[in-house]
């Protein structure tokens, strides 16, 4: 029985990994934000930090005792500036790995494809160069991979560099819902021709790998692709989603040039005006699914025993239940708190009639 600590627990991939980790009966706890709503994990027993990994004393805190470390926190998916990123992407990240360091605990740490670049032209081992797109979150899960890699040459920290793809499956709010949520308002488009690679992964799959990167002894100071070697197509992905959710599959499609440099322009307007708000469209989100990206993951069959066991095909009808679960719980909610109608030989004064 292992004492393991989870930043970020209570996030999409943080509770999937609880989940398997109290499985196999280690001892977990988690890190999280003060502000974050961690009933569900209470619930279960498991201690909870309230800390900032921005704040390197607060993480100590944290850290005394545990085994190992699955560094998950990070900031994605948000309209912030550079340095907000890169104080939790970067500085958090080597918060967290002194504290590890001078606990003699091991890490896994989650960095990201994006790391890579993207629209690269073949599958990406990981000997690549990171060359990532200049925008806030590719850029900062670079320069925090880099810092594991550092810390692991000079300081001789015990760690492994996981490098996902795209993650989704049940509760994946970013990747499966908002997409679910516009494709059934019609309010998706294709990016080029559609026939380019997604590097989708199916979340129990990424949570695999990275309890393998945690028990190998072997696996120590390496980094390691985790995802699917036989992706879906960006056009296959939509028409799939759509299907489960019963909502029409999007035909229209932009060309990748012209939607980037709509993209590029929102985002210049944005920054002009100080808006906090995301634009419609982002750099990222067009080279995300405009883009093909296919990732090796050799190594990680040979070295760590990895292998896919879901299906993306299985993995988008599992996400789209779970999607639609959630949207019928909420119309349930929202039928309880209407007033309901009663004839007028029941009604009190006020009552609806």
């Amino acid at each position: 029985m292992t004492e393991i600590l989870v930043t970020g627990g209570n996030g999409f991939l943080g509770r999937h990994v609880v989940k398997a980790l109290r499985e196999r009966n280690d001892i977990v706890r988690v890190l999280a934000l003060p502000t974050e709503d961690t009933s569900s994990l209470e619930g279960q027993g498991i201690d909870i930090y309230r800390e900032d990994i921005r704040d390197p004393e607060a993480v100590v805190g944290a850290m005394t005792g545990v085994e190992g470390v699955l560094h998950l926190a990070g900031m994605m998916g948000l309209w912030r500036p550079m340095e907000d990123y890169r104080a939790v992407n970067v500085t958090g990240t080597e918060n967290v790995c002194r504290a590890a360091l001078a606990e003699g605990a091991r890490v896994v740490h989650v960095s990201s494809w994006t790391v890579y670049g993207m629209g690269l032209g073949e599958p990406i081992g990981e000997d690549r160069p990171l060359r990532p797109l200049r925008e806030p979150y590719a850029m900062t899960k670079a320069e925090g991979d880099i810092s594991v890699q550092r810390m692991i040459t000079e300081d001789q920290l015990r760690a492994v560099i996981i490098r996902p793809g795209t993650i989704f499956g049940p509760g994946s709010t970013l990747n499966v819902g908002r997409i679910a949520d516009r494709l059934r308002a019609g309010r998706w488009i294709i990016v080029g021709s559609g026939r380019n690679a997604l590097p989708l992964v199916y979340v129990s799959d990424v949570v695999r790998g990275l309890l393998l990167a945690l028990d190998q002894p072997h696996a120590l100071g390496k980094a390691y692709n985790i995802g699917n070697d036989h992706p879906v197509s960006q056009r296959e992905f939509l028409t799939a989603l759509s299907r489960e959710i019963g909502a029409r599959p999007p035909h229209l499609g932009v060309p990748y040039r012209v939607l980037y440099a709509v993209a590029y322009v929102a985002e210049r307007f944005a920054e002009v005006t100080s808006s906090r708000r995301e634009p419609v469209v982002t750099r990222h989100g067009v080279n995300l699914f405009g883009t093909d990206n296919r990732h090796a993951i050799d190594k990680a069959r040979r070295e760590l025993g990895y292998a896919p066991q879901v299906p993306l095909t299985e993995g988008i009808r599992l996400a789209a239940a779970w999607y639609e679960q959630v949207r019928a719980g909420q119309k349930s909610i929202s039928a309880a708190r209407k007033p309901r109608s009663t004839s007028s030989a029941n009604s009190s004064p006020g009552s609806p009639t």
